[in-house]
C-alpha cells in the first residue's frame, strides 16, 4: 500500500463523459444517466483499500442524505483486477450489496475513465455542479484509519450545501489520500 494524494484536477473542468458497466445492475451507464439535477459526485474507490474501507459507511450516509436533494452519486473502480482480484466486478457486486451502496458501482476495465479524471488514489472524490463543472475535488474529511478522527464527510457536505444554497464552494481544498490506483502494466 502506497499512500498517494489526489492530483487536484483543475476547478472548472467539465466532467469527462463515460459509459461503464454497473456491477450491480449489469448494465452500462453513462454520466448523463447518473448526473443529478443539483450536482454529481464521482468517487474512485475499490474493495481492498483500507482507506476506502474506513470511509465506506460515511459515503453511504452521504449519498443517502444528498441523493434525495437532487445529487447524483457514482462510484468507479479502476484497479487492475489481474494484480488485485479482490477488486474484480464479481467482488464489486458483493461489496455493493453487503454495504447497501445507494449508488452504482462501475467498473473501469480500460482505466480510461480514471485517466480522464486524472484520478490517483482511492478514495478520490469529485463534485460537479448542475452544469457538470468541477467545484470540489479532494478529501472527504480529515479522518484516516487509526487517526482517531470520526468520519463526517465534512468537506464534501460543505461543498454540496454551498451548491444547494447558491453559494460559492470554497477554493481552499485538501487532496484526498489513500492507496494509489493500481495501474495495469503492459
Amino acid at each position: 500500500m502506497s499512500l498517494t494524494p489526489s492530483t487536484m484536477l483543475e476547478l472548472g473542468t467539465k466532467a469527462p463523459n463515460f459509459k461503464l458497466l454497473d456491477t450491480v445492475s449489469n448494465t452500462a451507464l453513462s454520466l448523463n444517466d447518473l448526473r443529478g439535477s443539483k450536482g454529481t459526485i464521482i468517487m474512485f474507490i475499490c474493495n481492498h483499500c483500507p482507506y476506502v474501507k474506513h470511509v465506506n459507511g460515511e459515503i453511504v450516509r452521504l449519498a443517502n442524505d444528498y441523493r434525495v436533494l437532487g445529487f447524483g452519486f457514482v462510484a468507479i473502480s479502476s484497479n487492475d483486477v489481474k494484480a488485485y482480484p479482490d477488486d474484480s466486478p464479481e467482488h464489486m457486486f458483493k461489496i455493493a450489496r453487503k454495504l447497501n451502496y445507494p449508488f452504482p458501482y462501475l467498473y473501469d476495465e480500460t482505466q480510461g475513465v480514471a485517466r480522464a479524471y486524472n484520478a490517483a488514489c482511492t478514495p478520490d472524490f469529485y463534485v460537479f455542479d448542475e452544469t457538470l463543472e468541477l467545484v470540489y475535488r479532494g478529501q472527504l474529511d480529515d479522518s484516516r484509519p487509526k487517526n482517531g478522527i470520526p468520519t463526517s464527510g465534512r468537506y464534501i457536505r460543505e461543498a454540496l450545501d454551498a451548491l444547494l444554497n447558491n453559494r460559492t464552494v470554497l477554493k481552499d481544498q485538501k487532496p484526498s489520500m489513500g492507496c494509489n490506483i493500481k495501474w495495469r502494466t503492459y
